[in-house]
């Protein structure tokens, strides 16, 4: 099994890189864990704590969970993969089973950031893409999705998502095996990525 984690600030293309990367793959070959399932459980907080909840700070995943599960498909477990709602701020009843397969990608703005996921990952990724590409894919997506105005993006860019990208996310380049720039959009970074991934997958096959 290859394990791999793929971070990046939010709106840096790391969903783009990761299709890329399945569909260079043999069907059913991968499996993506996003961290953004493993948010905390906040079912003991009233609903003013929750919108109060920095989504963009290490202490909202659960570590313990997630590391949990990855432990789990490594050893050739299924788990059951936690659903998370940004509309009520909380995790859904339903799950998501997940079975081990020969690739696990694990994908979020901080998945290099706990050393003991790190230490299980085969092959780390950091997606690295403009400041200013990244806002602009934010205020399109919050407005479309998640029914925010742009006002209320950028000023959630302005005091949250930008100072916890400095502080959390950005240090994480120093533990990536490769940096792709530009993310989705660099044919070439990706390319390259996908062979080499292919070559692991295909010699671990083999064997």
């Amino acid at each position: 099994m290859t394990i791999i984690g793929i971070a990046g600030g939010t709106g840096s293309g790391k969903t783009t890189v990761v299709k890329k990367i399945a569909e260079a793959l043999p069907d059913h070959c991968a499996t993506v864990v996003p961290l953004d399932s493993y948010y905390n459980d906040t079912s003991h907080m009233t609903d003013e704590e929750r919108r109060a909840i920095n989504f963009d700070h290490p202490d909202a995943f659960d570590w313990r969970l997630l590391n949990e599960h990855i432990s789990m498909l490594k050893q050739g477990k299924a788990v059951e993969q936690p659903t998370y709602s940004y509309i009520i701020s909380n995790r859904l009843p339903e799950t998501i089973h997940v079975e081990p397969k020969p690739v696990i990608i694990i994908e979020g703005i901080m998945a290099l950031i706990n050393k003991k996921l790190r230490d299980m990952m085969d092959l780390k990724i950091f997606v690295d893409t403009d400041d200013d590409v990244r806002l602009i894919r934010n205020i399109r997506r919050d407005v479309v999705e998640r029914g925010r105005t742009v006002e209320m993006v950028l000023d959630r860019y302005e005091k949250v998502l930008k100072p916890m990208h400095q502080q959390f996310i950005e240090p994480t380049k120093q533990y990536a095996d490769l940096i792709i720039p530009f993310g989705g959009d660099n044919k070439t970074g990706i390319h390259i990525l996908k062979t080499y991934i292919e070559g692991i997958v295909t010699h671990s096959l083999k064997k």
